[in-house]
């Protein structure tokens, strides 16, 4: 089943979501996105909003490709928020990220995947910081574009 989108009168949170895309090229300075996501990051205003779920996969993800002192600087600024605010996906975000897995077999989603779908649809939120071109396919917005 699709994410719903929150429209018109609905609430919209004033942040964006930091996906593991984002984080990765904003840490890894040999990555073709890098120069575009430090850019993005340092004029970027709104509160960035990451989960426990994009947290494991961007420490495991920087630990195998740009090794332990990297990955260890990075949780620790993440942890220490100063990146961005740091939220649990919990039991219904679950629920609705397995709704969202079923429902996309024309799609290489991860479960990860569908449970930052389901987090910006509980919170309202409409972009995300990441090269991931799903978001966009789902009708998110993607920073940097």
């Amino acid at each position: 089943m699709p994410p719903k989108r929150n429209k018109g009168t609905a609430r919209r949170a004033r942040g964006i979501f930091a996906d593991t895309g984002g984080w990765y090229a904003l840490v890894d300075e040999s990555d073709p996105d890098h120069t575009r996501a430090k850019d993005w990051f340092k004029r970027n205003r709104l509160p960035l909003i990451t989960t426990d779920y994009i947290l494991d996969e961007a420490l495991t993800l920087i630990r195998t490709s740009l090794g332990h002192g990297k990955a260890v600087k990075f949780g620790e600024k993440l942890l220490a928020s100063r990146l961005a605010q740091l939220i649990s996906v919990i039991k219904e975000d679950k629920e609705r990220a397995w709704a969202i897995f079923q429902g996309y077999d024309d799609k290489v989603l991860s479960f990860t995947d569908c449970t930052s779908f389901a987090v910006m649809e509980r919170l309202g939120i409409d972009t995300a910081f990441t090269v991931d071109h799903d978001f966009e396919a789902l009708g998110y917005i993607k920073v940097p574009s």
